[in-house]
């Protein structure tokens, strides 16, 4: 099978990629091993953030938000998408002074999206929050989305626009011939003048295969999710010194993460939850909403996801072969860059540069 474009990895990356360069008139297909999102991209908490990103995200993640607050007119839906707020709580002086010190950074770099508030204004915000909370760092402009209707809704634009899906089609090696490429699969053999690799947690073996290894670490971050509730919280919910990330749905559910890791068998697709750590998750949302005492966890879940030393991901052309780009390692914060990571990898791969500042995300960055 012959295409111009072969994108590896059917979740949000690889069908944003797809959609940016249908939208120029590519002919492109995307492959995946399983189905369109079924690891990090369907399995994720949903989270729209620009609050408290690494600083070389923060232009793009900025970018990213103004694509997010237009997305019915990228994709035709909105994605569930809702902008409450992010807040990251301050409980003592020390965590504020954390928080003001990140905000004048923020400042200092010419973005004003991060902002102090202090106990007054929190409690307005969050009037339920344990009283012994004393400010916050705010971004007024961040909140969710539900990770699989976005991709559906990507996917389904992109195809209307003629890119191709295919899925249950694994990779088994790749090689370059001449300027192009050969991609051998489960479902035969591809033809492509271009690779783009984005394949999650399996982007470090084909970035091997391409003669340039990154150090990748697929891990398994967990979920929970509540009972139906009334509603209570507004703004998705965070802390500066321990690990809380959670938000209330639009059908009343709670979802509660924080960067918690389950056991990954890697090789066997097997995730098995902590149940200990979860138990620790939910003992730090009771510091905070003593109120949600007895209400009942419904169901626990794990995606796999490639994460990179720097927590940083790989946006990038290849440094080692013609024809060949990266967009990998998002290390569990993807989503939100989501639709400005199709518009840089369409720029890259069809003017040569993108628009956006993507030197700190090189794949070269790991060639010492």
């Amino acid at each position: 099978m012959n295409t111009d474009i072969l994108i590896i990895g059917a979740g949000l990356i690889g069908t944003s990629t797809a959609l940016q360069l249908a939208m120029r008139g590519c002919r492109c297909i995307v492959i995946d091993k399983a189905s369109p999102g079924r690891h990090a991209s369907g399995s994720n908490a949903g989270g729209l953030r620009q609050l408290n990103r690494d600083l070389a995200e923060i232009p793009l993640s900025v970018a990213a938000a103004k694509m997010w607050h237009n997305i019915e007119n990228l994709v035709d839906s909105d994605c569930d998408a809702r902008f409450p707020g992010q807040i990251r709580v301050a409980e003592n002086q020390s965590d504020m002074h954390k928080l003001e010190q990140r905000a004048a950074m923020v400042r200092s770099m010419g973005y004003q999206h991060e902002e102090m508030i202090g106990r007054k204004e929190l409690f307005q915000i969050v009037p339920a929050l344990a009283p012994h909370c004393i400010g916050a760092l705010i971004c007024r402009e961040d909140g969710y989305a539900r990770p699989y209707h976005a991709l559906t809704a990507f996917r389904q634009k992109a195809e209307s626009l003629g890119a191709s899906f295919h899925s249950d089609c694994e990779v088994y090696n790749i090689t370059q011939e001449g300027d192009g490429w050969s991609v051998r699969t489960s479902q035969g053999t591809y033809n492509s003048s271009i690779v783009v690799n984005c394949a999650g947690a399996w982007a470090g073996e084909l970035a091997a295969q391409m003669q340039e290894p990154v150090p990748l670490t697929p891990k398994a971050l967990m979920l929970m999710v509540t009972e139906r509730l009334p509603h209570f919280v507004d703004p998705v919910m965070g802390a500066e010194s321990r690990k809380l990330s959670f938000k209330q749905m639009q059908n009343g559910t709670l979802i509660i993460g924080g960067a918690l890791v389950a056991k990954l068998d890697f090789e066997q697709e097997r995730t098995d939850i902590d149940w200990q750590q979860l138990a620790a998750s939910a003992k730090t949302v009771l510091d905070f909403f003593p109120q949600l005492q007895d209400v009942r966890i419904v169901r626990a879940w794990a995606g796999i996801e490639g994460f990179m030393p720097d927590n940083i991901p790989v946006i990038s052309a290849s440094h080692k072969a013609n024809n060949a780009y990266h967009a990998f390692g998002f290390s569990a914060h993807g989503l939100q860059l989501s639709p400005v990571i199709g518009l840089i990898m369409a720029q890259l791969i069809l003017d040569g540069l993108s628009e956006l500042p993507i030197e700190p995300f090189s794949i070269s960055r790991f060639n010492h």
